[in-house]
């Protein structure tokens, strides 16, 4: 890894493979916070998100033999991030407490253990590149790259309720587009971008 100018994602996860620790702190600097805030959307306690990304990164460190350098290393931890915690859902017993309060009623556990994480966030995406330009960067701002809505205004140079007003529009356009047939997709939806 050369020190003169900052590493690629793709550098830092060969280095990473070849068990560079400066490699591993530098990916955990990169996604770190932005793990940590995701999770703390759904999970809404601190101290299990921080132990979210710790999970998450010691997986990383556990299978950095098996990672490839084309991989995208964030699609990747956002999966292991997802997997885990659908299993704190489970664990913590609070799915069906959860989908009782929203339109799902006859929600069970078996759904939500067979929703495939990568194929649903296709489709949503492919939702998502219909957005408006604004609203659509707005929306993957603070859905898939943990941004908050504060910092999301100060980037674009707009007001935080502007911001709230784009993601309201988006996730309710979302919503419209989902097949109504589809409950995993909704399942999926709700659990993670709602």
């Amino acid at each position: 890894m050369s020190n003169t100018s900052k590493p690629s994602e793709s550098e830092l996860v060969k280095a990473l493979t070849n068990g560079e620790i400066k490699a591993f702190n530098n990916l955990f600097q990169l996604y770190g916070n932005r793990l940590f805030r995701f999770a703390l959307g759904y999970m809404k306690s601190e101290p299990d998100a921080e132990e979210l990304v710790q999970d998450v990164f010691m997986k990383i460190w556990e299978k950095r033999l098996e990672l490839k350098e084309d991989l995208s290393f964030k699609a990747y931890i956002f999966t292991i991030a997802f997997n885990i915690i659908r299993k704190y859902f489970l664990k913590k017993a609070l799915t069906t407490k959860y989908f009782e309060h929203q339109v799902i009623d006859d929600m069970d556990i078996n759904t939500i253990q067979n929703i495939d994480y990568q194929s649903t966030k296709n489709l949503i995406d492919r939702i998502v590149d219909q957005l408006p330009a604004r609203r659509k960067e707005v929306f993957i701002k603070s859905r898939f790259e943990g941004f908050t809505v504060k910092e999301i205004a100060d980037e674009l140079g707009t007001s935080p309720k502007t911001v709230e007003n784009q993601l309201g529009e988006a996730l309710k356009f979302i919503r419209e587009h989902l097949s109504k047939d589809d409950l995993t997709t909704i399942v999926f939806f709700i659990l993670f971008y709602s």
